[in-house]
């Protein structure tokens, strides 16, 4: 009976979060800077190949509305002022996440991350395997625990260049310690780019 109803109010739920759409933020924005964000977010949207076009426009909208939010949160500080914006943005951080988890499932989250930080975590991960054929299990978790760190805050950077930051930050974090663990990172690297020379070859 308990499962029957949980299962009825969770279907509800569902039912009247898809019935209604999520109102974009644009009022009192400049109309070309609003287009170009709804373009940012469709774009991502494309990415996760929904069938459904109201769900599409809502996961949409919450995008663009995330955009939006941190636009407002980032102009509100100036540099003398970082411990205030980063708390405000830590306050602010899981409400993405939370929002799309009505419409959208973990992996399909996981991309919509991986869109709003230009697929570094994907592209990092890959580059330092293929540096490093001989990682061990535990060395690639980590690496991912720490891709997955940087990604957390690249998402609520104000660029593009704050974006790369932090992967660069991490990347740093990462080579320092693969080296503390007795890798050289000059002769992986090498050999890394002899091997990409050579498949060219062929």
């Amino acid at each position: 009976m308990k499962k029957t109803l949980l299962a009825a109010i969770v279907l509800l739920f569902t039912i009247t979060a898809n019935a209604q759409l999520v109102p974009l933020d644009y009022e009192g924005r400049d109309s070309a800077y609003v287009e170009n964000i709804k373009k940012r977010a469709q774009k991502i949207v494309d990415g996760l190949q929904l069938t459904d076009k109201k769900q599409a426009r809502n996961v949409c909208n919450i995008i663009a509305n995330r955009y939006f939010l941190l636009n407002d949160i980032h102009a509100k500080y100036d540099k003398s002022q970082q411990d205030a914006l980063q708390a405000e943005l830590y306050k602010h951080h899981f409400e993405l996440a939370s929002a799309l988890a009505i419409y959208l499932n973990d992996e399909q989250i996981e991309a919509v991350k991986d869109g709003m930080t230009f697929g570094r975590l994907k592209r990092d991960y890959q580059a330092t395997q293929d540096m490093i054929p001989t990682l061990s299990d535990f060395e690639k978790q980590q690496i991912l625990i720490w891709l997955k760190e940087a990604r957390e805050y690249a998402m609520d950077a104000a660029d593009s260049k704050g974006k790369h930051f932090w992967f660069d930050k991490y990347r740093g974090r990462t080579n320092n310690w693969l080296s503390g663990r007795g890798y050289d990172l000059k002769k992986e690297r090498d050999a890394w780019m002899k091997r990409i020379e050579d498949a060219k070859k062929k």
